[in-house]
């Protein structure tokens, strides 16, 4: 019988691997040869398995050093934003009395304006960071500057009592250049964009809204954290010499804590921690086969009508959530006859649930877009639940609020109806309702949030996005700040029946017009070659032939 040409010694060397095979399992006991594997051999078999499916494809992309630096710088990043989160929340239950006690008998709007001015800085300086980091190429040196500036801003802050009596003014320029330093979030989130691959997006942005949250929930923990050091002894005149020294107590304990934090990510992004390694720009490049990135990028044109829809419904997602932050106290307090007191107590409790139910969501996320699609889940997930809060909010329930005593002088304890002529009218919300909504936007806004800048990213594509990105944080900024003047404009004159009747049609228009872009919510394109016709790729000598046929014919 013939062999095939190429297997003439196979017979042979098979019989032999046979024979050997047959040896090595006798000399083995049966025992070993049954036995299975432990568990530390199956955890050695699962990481070579991962690590052989992470390191197949990238080679072209990046090394296993590199992808580990750029994680790393991503993680920094991370913590970039949790600093940014926490210099802003930490100050907020303790500015009033800080405020008083620097300048006794400050007025309330002294107080509005200390606040309010943090968000108008981040909004003015995150545009034109962007447009610094995009200039230069590099998210190192805009960051860097915006943490000295939030270093400085934060032991002036600490050291309030040295610029008496124009302590005020002085908070009010600490509160601008934290604002302006926190601008630095735009170009954090224009860097997690270049140094991401597409796959990896989702997850990127959903750890960065995650450590947004934690700083937000650290925040006025570490200033509770702080009470027990007290006030501190009462300020000497500001002639005295005693003035000038530097004090640790309650209220300036958060300025330390954000001068301290704001030294550790200094040293963080220093080049031996913080290495760029901008990956997105290279994967288009090889997906499409150019021969470099700009060639790719010049290939890839972003959706501009997409990208502003995203702008706008990322404004509305942030004012819902603020605006309910921003008056849910008040709200409990003339719906449900709470004192000051019940309101702190029990919204503290209620908002620590919160955070715990949106920490688990940014958790499930990443699990969930493997289940459905990112656009699905962000439209009927994130602005369906969003919507549906304000709408549960809105009281239905079957008698009127308790009426506050004509002759309290201070809110609490029902509504008032001298200074808000709604509360003989407007129905009474129940308990439930207002639970119900309140775990509706603890639900939809993490996932609103985060899929929205996942998407956003990806519509624009690899290119730099700083501007862009400082736009969307500049939406974000001015929500927060039209949040508070919604509610003294709005609610106090109209009553919860417009408020939240009001930010329910926003946030179902924003849907409706996700919905109408739902198709080029996508990554874009690339601009397809032209391919020649049929024709042009025909011999000379053919398209010759047959363009004198017909004049030969014609006699």
């Amino acid at each position: 019988m013939a062999v095939p040409f190429g297997c003439r010694h196979t017979p042979f060397a098979s019989r032999a691997s046979r024979v050997e095979t047959r040896d090595q399992s006798r000399r083995k006991p049966r025992s070993a040869r049954h036995r299975p594997p432990t568990s530390m051999e199956w955890l050695k078999r699962v990481t070579r398995q991962r690590e052989a499916e992470a390191g197949s494809g990238d080679d072209a992309l990046e090394s296993a050093q590199e992808r580990r630096e750029r994680w790393r710088s991503i993680y920094v990043i991370y913590f970039t934003m949790f600093q940014m989160s926490l210099g802003f929340s930490i100050v907020l239950t303790g500015v009033w009395p800080y405020l008083d006690k620097l300048e006794p008998g400050a007025s309330k709007e002294a107080l509005g304006l200390a606040v309010g001015v943090s968000p108008l800085g981040q909004l003015v300086a995150s545009p034109l960071l962007g447009l610094w980091a995009n200039r230069a190429s590099s998210a190192r040196a805009p960051i860097l500057v915006m943490l000295l500036v939030f270093v400085v801003a934060s032991v002036l802050y600490a050291n309030l009592h040295l610029t008496r009596p124009l302590a005020h003014s002085w908070m009010l320029a600490a509160r601008a250049l934290v604002g302006i330093s926190s601008a630095n979030v735009a170009v954090a989130r224009s860097y997690l964009s270049a140094a991401t691959k597409e796959s990896e997006r989702t997850r990127a942005v959903a750890g960065c809204s995650l450590a947004q949250v934690l700083g937000f929930v650290v925040g006025p923990a570490l200033q509770a954290a702080a009470a027990p050091l007290g006030p501190g002894p009462p300020y000497p005149p500001s002639t005295d010499t005693r003035s000038f020294a530097l004090r640790l107590d309650m209220y300036t304990a958060s300025g330390w804590i954000n001068a301290l934090l704001g030294i550790i990510n200094v040293i963080l992004f220093l080049p031996f921690c913080f290495k760029e390694r901008k990956i997105a720009a290279r994967e288009a490049m090889l997906a499409q086969g150019k021969e470099n990135e700009k060639e790719a990028l010049k290939e890839l044109k972003p959706d501009y009508l997409s990208g502003w829809t995203l702008v706008a419904a990322f404004f509305v997602l942030v004012f819902n959530f603020v605006l309910l932050e921003t008056l849910a106290t008040s709200l409990t307090m003339d719906q449900f006859g709470w004192s000051k007191k019940q309101a702190l107590e029990y919204m503290g409790a209620l908002m620590s649930a919160g955070a715990l139910v949106a920490c688990a969501v940014f958790a499930l996320i990443t699990p969930l877009t493997k289940i459905f699609e990112e656009r699905a889940l962000l439209l009927w997930g994130g602005f369906l639940l969003t919507g549906l809060a304000s709408v549960l909010c809105i009281p239905w329930g079957p008698g009127k609020p308790p009426l506050a005593p004509v002759e309290a002088t201070e809110s609490g304890g029902g509504c008032p109806a001298q200074a808000q002529p709604w509360c003989t009218t407007s129905r009474g919300l129940t308990l439930s309702q207002f639970f119900l909504g309140y775990t509706c936007v603890s639900i939809g806004y993490p996932l609103g949030v985060t899929l929205i800048q996942t998407i956003f990213s990806k519509v624009l594509g690899p290119r730099p996005q700083g501007v862009w990105m400082g736009v969307l944080t500049g939406a974000g900024c001015l929500s927060r700040a039209l949040g508070p003047v919604f509610v003294a404009s709005v609610y106090a004159r109209r009553g919860p029946d417009a408020t939240f009747g009001a930010t329910a049609a926003f946030t179902f228009a924003a849907l409706a017009g996700l919905r109408l872009v739902y198709d080029r919510l996508k990554p874009p394109e690339p601009v397809s070659a032209t391919i020649p016709s049929p024709l042009e790729m025909q011999p000379l000598t053919s398209t010759a032939d047959s363009s004198s046929a017909p004049a030969a014919a014609d006699p």
